[in-house]
């Protein structure tokens, strides 16, 4: 009997979930799950924090999923182009209208069952702070009546320990960036899954403070006492030796 042919989108996420399991081998990254859900509802946004461009392809291997990442990304050497094949949803930073449409495509991907994943930070950390999330990026999850899978991802070495060796901040280049991680003889990217909430008749800021609190949960970070959806007074904040500025993901430019 003649085999149905593979439907292009699942045959690119496929290849793309590959593709991150060869360069995390590449690299000797070795991903860590706790707490994975026996099933990924449906519709479903992960929300995960950042630290670093491994982030996306951590995440990759085990569930492909429809990013939202700034327009730049798709100029990057092979990365931006496999990304691209996948339908990764490209927003311009600073257009309002943009982010707008881009808002109302990833409901429209949710509503017919696509997994999108989001980094609402908009920037990198060095994995010890967790900033203020951007609740515009969550609104599609509330339109799209989805339940939200919050990830809390950290980077640690060989003995458990948390490293920095992951960190893509402040202005290092992306060749130092892969340096960095190859000097390590072994590296682990740890996902813990939290708790999904579900995101119907939620106001977006509720939405993301919730997510991030268990992310905090899990990453044993503290939060400070903050109203929901606003960000800690950042002089209250530890301080970082690395500056977050690198990301591919977009700073939201409607009001959250």
């Amino acid at each position: 009997m003649r085999q149905r042919p593979v439907p292009v989108a699942v045959a690119c996420l496929r290849e793309l979930e590959r593709w991150s399991h060869q360069l995390l081998a590449i690299l000797r990254v070795q991903v860590v799950r706790h707490n994975v859900p026996a099933a990924v509802p449906e519709p479903c946004m992960l929300v995960a924090n950042h630290v670093s461009w491994l982030d996306v392809f951590a995440v990759y291997a085990g569930l492909p999923s429809l990013f939202v990442a700034k327009s730049e990304v798709r100029t990057w050497p092979l990365v931006g182009r496999l990304v691209a094949r996948v339908g990764t949803l490209f927003i311009e930073r600073g257009s309002r209208r943009h982010a707008r449409l881009t808002s109302e495509r990833v409901a429209a991907a949710l509503g017919r069952g696509r997994l999108v994943a989001v980094c609402p930070k908009g920037t990198t950390t060095d994995g010890r702070t967790l900033k203020h999330f951007h609740a515009a990026l969550l609104q599609p999850a509330i339109d799209a009546e989805a339940i939200v899978l919050p990830i809390a991802l950290r980077y640690v070495d060989c003995a458990g320990e948390q490293t920095d060796a992951a960190a893509y901040v402040g202005e290092m280049a992306l060749v130092e960036s892969l340096w960095r991680i190859a000097r390590e003889s072994s590296l682990v990217v740890e996902l813990r899954f939290a708790a999904p909430i579900d995101a119907r008749a939620m106001h977006r800021r509720e939405l993301a403070a919730r997510a991030r609190s268990l992310i905090a949960r899990e990453l044993d970070l503290p939060l400070g006492h903050t109203a929901p959806g606003t960000a800690a007074d950042p002089r209250a904040e530890a301080p970082s030796a690395l500056r977050p500025t690198h990301t591919p993901y977009p700073a939201p430019a409607d009001p959250v």
